[in-house]
């Protein structure tokens, strides 16, 4: 699909990351505003809530959907008026829109550069999955040597686990160094501390945009996905290496995860499928996908040190995956588990198959055996007070890309020990 061209000039960019053929979805307020949806395009974000409120642009004609600080009430109309909805923004923002609708479009419009970000949806539900393979096979290998990195069961099915949705933050929301049991290697006992080795994890994000009373297809599944956004799922490393069996990550993965601030949706997607990858072993048949239910999205990963200049220390694509949102989605409702509007799975940390391409620190600096350098001469093992950590994701089209903005966040220190009385 080529650029589809808009009269605002700026969207008509080969680099904006929102043309019209993207028009993600947020939450924006101007000063002391209220939060509002909204719709970027160009550099500008076009105010839906507005335009719904003066009865230019209905996504429901009889109720009002768009008043609410979140995309939820939206999402949950369903694949048709998701649909039409789009349909009606791309004719409204396109360039035969005649002057009337143009005048309108502007006023309720602001500039992007003046606006602030909120979260765009209300996440009812988090689950994140450890569903690549390269990065399941280069953590497995740490912990249990390589002839046991991947788990029996993990060429079967995608495995996750059910998270904390009250520490799920937009991007720019500070993320504080957490507390936690960490035992020292060679010690007997445990100690409580702040983690030493924090770390990031690079993952897209799947919306969940209709629910679910029982089991769903692949297909059915991907057709409950509304779009994705950036994800960092911040991880503890030694509280993790304690507490991990036999249930898994808990507190290390409990502080924060940081999404970004713009839904993409899975219809501007749509042109950038790709398969899944050949399977080691046949899956069952419910988890078999009727078509290609991946993403060509390149990712990269920047570290900022405080008062150094940022560097990007990751590139890699969400193309290698081993499973699909569709396929955790499917599998998360196979014991008949409700999904709700506003659930979010993360698909787990997308990592490649070398160095450079991996997408946390604990694989990029081997475990912290092997730190890596920075552009301004600093090394990480992992993340220190005060790194800021930004996630980027684009799929390049025919002269144009689909951005997600940005998913940022930076360290603050740990707090004194919460239990010191």
């Amino acid at each position: 699909m080529p650029l589809l061209k808009s009269w605002i000039d700026s969207a008509n960019s080969a680099t904006t990351p929102f043309p019209l053929n993207n028009l993600p979805c947020g939450v924006f307020s101007v000063g002391e505003g209220d939060l509002r949806c909204g719709v970027a395009i160009g550099d500008r974000i076009l105010d839906v809530t507005g335009l719904e409120e003066a009865g230019a642009l209905r996504a429901d004609p009889e109720a009002t959907v768009l008043d609410a600080p979140d995309w939820n009430d939206f999402m949950a109309l369903g694949p048709e008026a998701w649909a039409a909805f789009r349909a009606r923004l791309q004719a409204m923002l396109g360039e035969a829109a005649d002057e009337a609708t143009r005048d309108i479009c502007t006023t309720y419009s602001v500039r992007l550069h003046e606006a602030d970000l909120h979260m765009p949806f209300r996440v009812a539900e988090f689950t994140d999955f450890y569903a690549g393979r390269h990065h399941a096979f280069n953590v497995g290998q740490m912990f249990r040597g390589p002839e046991n990195a991947l788990p029996p069961n993990w060429l079967h099915m995608p495995i996750g686990y059910n998270g904390r949705a009250s520490s799920v933050v937009v991007s720019g929301t500070p993320v504080r160094r957490p507390w936690g049991q960490i035992k020292p290697a060679g010690a007997d006992q445990p100690d409580f501390a702040p983690c030493q080795r924090f770390d990031f994890e690079l993952e897209l994000g799947a919306v969940v945009g209709q629910p679910s009373s029982g089991p769903v297809s692949v297909a059915e599944a991907d057709a409950m996905i509304f779009g994705y956004v950036l994800l960092n799922d911040w991880s503890a490393r030694d509280i993790q290496t304690w507490e991990y069996q036999p249930l898994g990550p808990f507190q290390s993965k409990a502080a924060a995860t940081t999404v970004g601030p713009w839904i993409v949706t899975a219809a501007a997607l749509a042109p950038f499928r790709l398969d899944t990858p050949e399977r080691e072993v046949p899956l069952l048949p419910y988890l078999n996908e009727p078509g290609p239910m991946l993403y060509d999205i390149d990712l990269t990963v920047s570290l900022t040190p405080e008062g150094g200049p940022s560097c990007v220390i990751a590139r890699t694509n969400y193309g290698q995956m081993y499973y699909s949102a569709a396929q955790q989605l499917a599998h998360h409702s196979s014991s008949g588990c409700p999904m709700n509007v506003g659930d979010l799975l993360g698909s787990g940390t997308v990592s490649g198959p070398e160095p450079g391409t991996f997408g946390s620190l604990l694989e990029l600096s081997q475990g912290g055996q092997a730190p890596i350098r920075l552009d301004g001469g600093d090394t990480r093992a992992f993340l220190e007070d005060g790194d800021g950590v930004t996630l980027e994701g684009q799929a390049k089209g025919d002269g144009y890309v689909i951005g997600f903005g940005t998913c940022s966040g930076t360290v603050r220190p740990a707090l004194a020990d919460p239990y010191a009385r």
